[in-house]
């Protein structure tokens, strides 16, 4: 994989050649490798135009991969693509999938308990304390929080969650090697202590105006809801809340003035079928969170246990039976199954059928 990180870097760079492209090509040729060196003929062949070929030529005859490289490295990044395990889930459900993402910070398992947080970059003080006030009990009941970075109900909701002491995302619309906007700077190497800077976009890249709506479809994808604080009518936030619920998300809004401007988009939403919120407790009934916080502090008062940290090392999304799961841990089956009977009591497990088992979500 680490090879193959080279030339999906590669392909980063090539304008025309997009998540599905990209997919169609690694199908065809067996992987990122051998699409990266195909020639062009093979390249029609393989079902891709004159246009994005030429691009392609260009961008492998001038880039030096291995340059490429050293530079995200010596930035302090890592790289993960749509097939390696930690890409995000949720994220990767989505259309249109980021083949590749800049990562500064880390991601966590925990991060699939996202909620976005979003709103005007005019934030007045209703605004403020709403959020801040939404998003501290959020981050207090082990909610991620995912934002944009920008001014405004972003910025508050991402200070905020770190003040909870809890775990907040930044999706950039530009190359993590600059902060947008620059007097974020200090916010965002907070953010990469407890959470991760991520983007699509390779280092060099300018937080140009087009970069942010798709950088909006990240911020939801990345989430299982999006909480619109306050927002008018031409808020890029309504952007991030019409890509969520083509993603399938929950869409939740607080209302505001009437007489306010900076209420027009959220009250909007709500009219349009947006949640109402007024509480913490109304997003968390919507998404059949509460009864996961629950169990995530009955998990956080047990002890460690290292059975059950040797089983969870092997225990994905993807169904494993208990023959499976004993062969890869060396443990007996008997001691497998009666471990796994007391993890999936404590939420910690799932069994699907079959003796076949998954990690809760």
């Amino acid at each position: 994989m680490t090879n193959d990180l080279r030339y999906w870097l590669g392909f980063n760079r090539v304008s025309g050649i997009g998540p599905v492209r990209l997919r169609a090509l690694q199908d065809y040729f067996g992987g990122v490798d051998r699409a990266w060196h195909a020639s062009s003929e093979t390249l029609r062949q393989a079902g891709l135009d004159s246009r994005s070929i030429d691009s392609l030529v260009q961008v492998r005859g001038r880039l030096d991969l291995d340059a490429e490289m050293a530079r995200v490295s010596q930035a302090g990044l890592t790289l993960v693509t749509l097939d390696d395990p930690v890409y995000p889930r949720l994220l990767r459900e989505t259309d249109g999938a980021p083949p590749l993402l800049f990562i500064k910070g880390e991601l966590a398992p925990d991060d699939e308990w996202a909620l976005a947080v979003v709103g005007t970059r005019s934030a007045d003080h209703y605004g403020k304390e709403v959020t801040r006030h939404l998003v501290t009990e959020l981050a207090a009941q082990g909610i991620t929080i995912v934002s944009g970075l920008a001014y405004g109900i972003d910025t508050v909701a991402h200070q905020a969650a770190l003040d909870a002491g809890g775990r907040t995302i930044a999706v950039q619309g530009c190359g993590l090697d600059m902060i947008y906007p620059t007097p974020n700077t200090k916010l965002a190497n907070e953010i990469v202590k407890r959470g991760a800077l991520l983007s699509e976009h390779p280092l060099g890249t300018k937080p140009e105006a087009r970069h942010f709506p798709a950088r909006n479809r990240i911020v939801s994808g990345l989430s299982l809801g999006v909480l619109v604080v306050q927002a008018g009518q031409q808020s890029g936030a309504l952007i991030t809340a019409t890509m969520a619920g083509e993603q399938g998300r929950d869409v939740f809004a607080v209302p505001g003035n009437i007489f306010n401007p900076k209420a027009a988009g959220v009250n909007y939403l709500i009219q349009s079928g947006a949640k109402l919120v007024t509480s913490v407790a109304d997003i968390l009934e919507e998404l059949n969170l509460r009864v996961a916080v629950e169990q995530r502090a009955v998990q956080l008062a047990l002890p460690e246990d290292p059975t059950e940290r040797a089983l969870l090392q092997h225990l994905t999304a993807e169904p494993a039976h208990i023959d499976e799961i004993s062969r890869a841990t060396g443990l007996a089956p008997y001691v497998v199954s009666a471990n796994l009977a007391l993890m999936e009591l404590k939420g910690l497990v799932r069994q699907v059928g079959g003796m076949n088992y998954v990690t809760a979500r």
